[in-house]
């Protein structure tokens, strides 16, 4: 299921009840390889399918996970072609690529008068800013995004909302809270992010969607889920003080299992989708 833009909840509430343990991380046909020799369009079929049958394990529906395909470092036929298997959100870390890539897409993949496009039938793509905003950059982020995951200060929420244009709909955002401990990680305190939740929540070009992640990286699914168990606690804590929040944007690659597990929303995953990253350019 695509992720809205709209004010409409783009997945079924699970109610946030305990979830059973994830199911051990063990080889089955939906683990496809990463390495070229599998489709691109075969890989897009598998990651759905672990993510409905990690859903199934913890009594959740498929449908109540989206998935994002992170396309940083890979070109536009990449995108193109995985729209055409229905993929419609897309997740890019780095402005200046982003920003070409979705120029680039937008001319080759046009859209009917109806809003479908004419290349494989589906509605507009959904771009999502998934990396570390620097606030000199927020305006075109702001007037080329549909959703944003990475906020972690009031001044980018400021100026995100100031410079999002009248003619689009609010900007949907998610607050990235730190809760791997690593100084290389960007993201807010965990116990600052109530306060800026209400900074953003009286924001009139901001929607307040939920809170992102990224855990330290390990191989145990234990610490993997004590990770996003954290990430759940301050979500809850969220709603609980009112605030109407519905999206956890944690998973990825290598543990979304333990993530859905933890009741995301939106997992985020490049390499089980496109495989090996190539060298980025520099210069973003």
């Amino acid at each position: 299921m695509s992720a809205s833009t709209a004010d409409s909840d783009p997945r079924k509430d699970d109610g946030r009840d305990p979830a059973p343990p994830a199911p051990a991380s063990t080889e089955d046909p939906s683990r496809v390889a990463t390495d070229g020799t599998a489709s691109l369009r075969d890989r897009h079929a598998a990651v759905l399918e672990r993510i409905a049958n990690a859903a199934r394990a913890c009594g959740r529906a498929p449908d109540d996970v989206a998935l994002l395909a992170v396309s940083k470092t890979f070109d536009a036929d990449a995108v193109l072609e995985l729209a055409g298997s229905g993929q419609r959100d897309f997740g890019e870390n780095y402005l200046q690529e982003a920003l070409a890539k979705r120029t680039e897409v937008g001319d080759r993949r046009p859209l009917q008068s109806s809003g479908r496009s004419q290349a494989d039938g589906g509605g507009p793509l959904v771009w999502h800013f998934i990396g570390p905003i620097q606030s000199n950059k927020t305006r075109p982020i702001a007037e080329s995004f549909d959703w944003v995951h990475c906020i972690d200060r009031d001044k980018v929420a400021r100026r995100l909302s100031e410079q999002r244009p009248d003619a689009l709909a609010p900007l949907q955002v998610c607050i990235q809270v730190d809760v791997s401990g690593e100084a290389t990680k960007s993201g807010c305190d965990p116990e600052e992010a109530l306060a800026l939740a209400r900074v953003i929540v009286g924001l009139p070009r901001l929607r307040l969607r939920g809170l992102m992640a990224i855990p330290a990286p390990t191989d145990d699914p234990v610490a993997q889920r004590a990770q996003f168990a954290r990430v759940r606690t301050v979500f809850e804590r969220l709603q609980a003080e009112g605030l109407a929040v519905d999206t956890l944007s944690m998973g990825m690659s290598a543990d979304l299992e333990a993530a859905i597990a933890e009741g995301a929303t939106i997992v985020r995953v490049g390499t089980a989708l496109f495989g090996a990253r190539p060298p980025r350019v520099p210069g973003d």
